[in-house]
């Protein structure tokens, strides 16, 4: 297909923006009826701040999702340590990202919407902060936001970009388009050199490979008191964790475990969903399927007859993590297409990490820790169980695959270091001091 001008294009995509405003209230008032949008900050997600822009120095960090929330908090903390009149703006559009973050932001740090990517609410956004410098931690090119940026030369770096192959094909028919919005960003960090090859090819500058900023992430938080609690509440027990886990995967943790308790009768599998709103359906699914399941909002220790407990509480996987012995990584076998959650958060706290196959949206990450030992890639669901058992049966296996995925979560640790080197430029347009890379 020929490619259009960049400028018919990015005048479409605006006019189409602009005059879809009702569609597009309609879609923000359906999100709020799915618990994806807070319906309290609402008017964020139109550029209305909820909060005043603090004077001095603002670096503007935007994430796509929760993975890329805590693997950028090492990279906030350096900064306002070494800026201690700065402050940190931090973006993203899922919900569980902003709960998470309300948790974990340290001091002078603080959160708020992404402007959908109207003209109107994206000036109105970028007027009232103002920042110093921006970067953005999110394959998802929102055209106005970016083209404004770069109106007002503002630095911006794009970090963790990754490109699918189906991406490159479509925006190489709109390669215009594509190189007005990619040579906006000052540099563009990648995760992988055939990410490089793409976003160059499409027009983008100071294109770096820095492998994947998942691997910056510190090891999860927990509360030491309760860590101490619901060991001495588990014992010795065998322990398994479901992490992250959607639709199709929680009926996958109830077969498992109805297999394995006849070898392992004190089994307890850990259920952790990635929404835990949907705890409401998943208590009627248990139900329906005749299981005995305790809720942590409900049992906030489980005891000696929890057999299946499901976690309904965001941001407790540092402290299950903590408790188990493996890990089955969510939306590795879901029903909604895969794509697979962060392996190495597990893996950092001393779990042997298992995964189902539909991991595309981490497969670097995967791919080397499979080749490394360092996790169990299982081809199907009926894999599982045999796998699990196969490590419960032998604790000196199970203690050898623990060490090989906590040996290549802490073998990468050096990636923070690479990607404050390659943003030097970025904060020297900003006239700002040049992050170094020691950490607390």
């Amino acid at each position: 297909m020929k490619d259009f001008s960049s400028m018919s294009l990015f005048w479409l995509y605006k006019k189409t923006m602009t005059v879809g405003r009702p569609l597009i209230g309609a879609v923000l008032s359906r999100r709020v009826a799915q618990g994806k949008e807070d319906p309290a900050r609402l008017d964020e997600r139109c550029g209305i701040p909820s909060l005043p822009r603090p004077a001095g120095a603002l670096m503007w960090v935007h994430v796509a999702s929760v993975g890329e929330a805590q693997s950028m908090l090492p990279m906030v903390s350096l900064f306002l340590d070494q800026n201690p009149s700065a402050h940190v703006l931090i973006t993203s559009v899922t919900r569980t990202a902003a709960e998470l973050l309300a948790k974990r932001l340290p001091p002078r740090s603080f959160h708020q919407y992404l402007p959908v990517d109207r003209t109107k609410w994206v000036r109105r956004f970028l007027d009232h902060w103002k920042p110093d410098v921006v970067l953005w931690a999110e394959s998802e090119l929102w055209p106005v936001m970016v083209v404004e940026l770069n109106k007002r030369h503002l630095p911006v770096a794009l970090l963790n970009a990754r490109m699918s192959p189906k991406s490159f094909r479509n925006w190489s028919r709109a390669k215009g388009m594509a190189e007005q919005i990619l040579s906006s960003f000052t540099v563009i960090l990648t995760q992988t050199e055939q990410d490089k090859n793409y976003y160059t090819a499409l027009g983008g500058r100071s294109v770096v490979v820095t492998d994947n900023i998942k691997y910056c992430a510190e090891p999860l938080p927990c509360d030491a008191a309760e860590l101490e609690t619901l060991r001495q509440a588990i014992g010795g027990r065998p322990v398994w964790v479901y992490a992250s886990t959607h639709a199709g995967e929680e009926e996958l943790a109830l077969d498992v475990h109805r297999q394995l308790e006849k070898s392992f009768p004190d089994l307890l599998s850990v259920i952790v969903p990635r929404h835990p709103e949907r705890a409401a359906q998943l208590d009627s699914f248990f139900q329906e399927n005749g299981a005995s399941v305790d809720f942590r909002n409900q049992k906030p220790i489980p005891d000696s007859s929890t057999k299946l407990y499901v976690v309904d509480r965001l941001g407790e996987l540092g402290l299950f993590y903590r408790l188990a012995q493996i890990a089955c990584i969510g939306r590795s076998f879901s029903d909604d297409g895969g794509g697979g959650h962060n392996p190495l958060e597990a893996a950092l706290l001393g779990c042997a990490v298992l995964h189902g196959p539909d991991i595309q949206n981490l497969q670097d990450i995967y791919d080397q820790m499979d080749r490394n030992g360092a996790a169990i890639p299982l081809a199907h669901k009926s894999d599982l169980p045999p796998a699990l058992a196969s490590l419960f049966s032998d604790l000196g296996r199970l203690a050898t695959q623990r060490q090989k995925g906590y040996d290549f979560a802490q073998s990468k640790t050096h990636i923070l270091k690479t990607i404050i080197e390659e943003l030097e430029p970025v904060f020297l347009m900003a006239h700002l001091p040049v992050l170094k890379a020691e950490q607390k």
